[in-house]
């Protein structure tokens, strides 16, 4: 604190009123990156091995957000997000990823897929694989439309 002048104020009353007010205005221009959803670490997909009963992915991964029948057996779908908001415009969403767990006609693990967006296409990020090559393209492609701008998802 300075000493107070003739006027009896002390000087860099304003000076710091005027720093307050523009860390202020930076504050809201700020973005804010939000993640929904189930986020899972390469250590949570780990857990989830070859033989595993449905009951026991509940246990390790949670419930699903979805699930699925596909080529005679079930497939559970974790979904995630990531969404970024630049101050007061409306959120965009950058990333989805979503984790698929196939199993067997008897109920028990047969493989562990994860998907994302990369240069447009839908991709199995375990495997490298393209959309051409995923056996429920087209039930995992809804999950991506309209995620980024090179959400375009096409038919090969």
């Amino acid at each position: 604190m300075g000493i107070p002048n003739r006027s009896g104020r002390r000087p860099g009353g304003w000076r710091r009123l005027l720093v307050a007010g523009s860390l202020a205005v930076l504050a809201g221009c700020a973005s804010t990156t939000t993640k929904h959803g189930h986020q899972f670490t390469d250590n949570d997909l780990q857990q989830v091995q070859t033989g595993m009963t449905q009951d026991a992915v509940r246990m390790a991964l949670g419930t699903p957000d979805t699930q699925s029948t596909v080529s005679g057996g079930n497939a559970y779908y974790y979904i995630s997000s990531t969404t970024k908001q630049q101050a007061f415009f409306l959120p965009d969403e950058v990333d989805r990823r979503v984790v698929a767990v196939y199993f067997t006609k008897i109920g028990t693990v047969e493989r562990v897929a994860h998907y994302g967006m990369k240069d447009g296409q839908v991709v199995n990020f375990a495997k490298g694989e393209t959309q051409a090559h995923i056996r429920d393209r087209n039930f995992i492609q809804k999950f991506f439309r309209g995620v980024g701008p090179k959400a375009k998802i096409g038919d090969d």
